[in-house]
């Protein structure tokens, strides 16, 4: 039997985590490999396209109404979507009360002590909220439950502070729980010189951009309708990009302890880009209230 991969993904938010991993999933289940996501965000959105839903029943939200995590049944929290997918939505607390990342830890141990990490399983990805300053979300490395770590990115600015950021974490944890950072994902936002922005980063910081997904409408075309790519067109050359970071994350087996960049070396390599002197003439002359819409 094969071993069991426990994958997270994180990312600046709004980068396009969760879009990213639901494709990823239908294509890996496509491929007949047996997947499970576990949504790691209070929003709830990690399994939607995957389940055909606006919001799956969240475990914390399913143990405040039943009045503990004991109550729970297995299928009260687990549900099954495209290609045979599970499906699992931690939750969190109510905004500005308490630690999501509680709700991260207790959502898995409730799956691994009721079985949800069957003998057949290939994957299991945890699709995490944030870029892990947050010791709440840094949960799936502080326990030890996810080994390979891929970092959604684009060529912007705060989207490589953030997967530098997430270096940070990955290294601080990796001697004592064994995470290891599996590569970029670049998410296209069609910048310049995206591609080769992006593999500069990766080399610096000691790893490889695993895949470049190009921008496309059809995505979006998808996600209105709650359909992963693969599922919607799957004859889209969208589509086959999934497929692609598919097959190179059953195929990889680069995972390193990254080498984080200090500010100024990445400021560097922005500069080189020139993404920093893009970003400058944005800022010059602009009012507060204007950066700040």
């Amino acid at each position: 039997m094969a071993k069991l991969r426990q994958c997270a993904i994180y990312g600046k938010g709004g980068i396009g985590k969760s879009t990213t991993t639901q494709n990823l999933v239908a294509a890996l289940a496509e491929a007949g490999k047996k997947v499970m996501i576990v949504g790691c965000d209070p929003k709830a959105d990690s399994t939607r396209l995957i389940l055909h839903a606006k919001m799956q029943n969240t475990v914390m939200q399913l143990a405040a109404d039943a009045g503990s995590v004991e109550d729970l049944e297995l299928e009260d929290v687990l549900q099954i979507g495209f290609k045979g997918i599970k499906c699992a939505e931690s939750g969190g607390p109510e905004p500005g009360v308490g630690c999501a990342g509680r709700g991260v830890i207790t959502a898995i141990n409730f799956l691994e002590e009721e079985g949800a990490y069957s003998d057949d399983l290939d994957f299991v990805f945890y699709d995490v909220l944030g870029d892990v300053v947050c010791g709440g979300f840094a949960m799936p490395i502080r326990e030890g439950k996810a080994q390979e770590i891929y970092i959604v990115v684009s060529g912007e600015m705060m989207a490589m502070y953030a997967a530098n950021n997430i270096s940070k974490g990955i290294v601080k944890y990796a001697n004592s729980g064994g995470v290891r950072l599996a590569g970029l994902i670049c998410n296209s936002r069609k910048t310049d010189r995206e591609d080769e922005l992006i593999i500069a980063l990766a080399e610096k910081i000691g790893t490889q951009m695993i895949h470049f997904v190009p921008r496309d409408n059809v995505v979006q075309h998808a996600e209105i309708r709650r359909m992963t790519v693969i599922e919607y067109d799957p004859t889209a050359k969208q589509a086959d990009e999934y497929r692609e970071l598919a097959r190179k994350i059953v195929e990889n087996k680069k995972f390193v302890i990254p080498n984080p960049l200090e500010m100024e070396e990445l400021e560097e390599l922005l500069m080189e880009f020139g993404i920093m002197e893009v970003e400058d003439e944005k800022i010059v002359g602009k009012t507060a209230a204007e950066l700040a819409v």
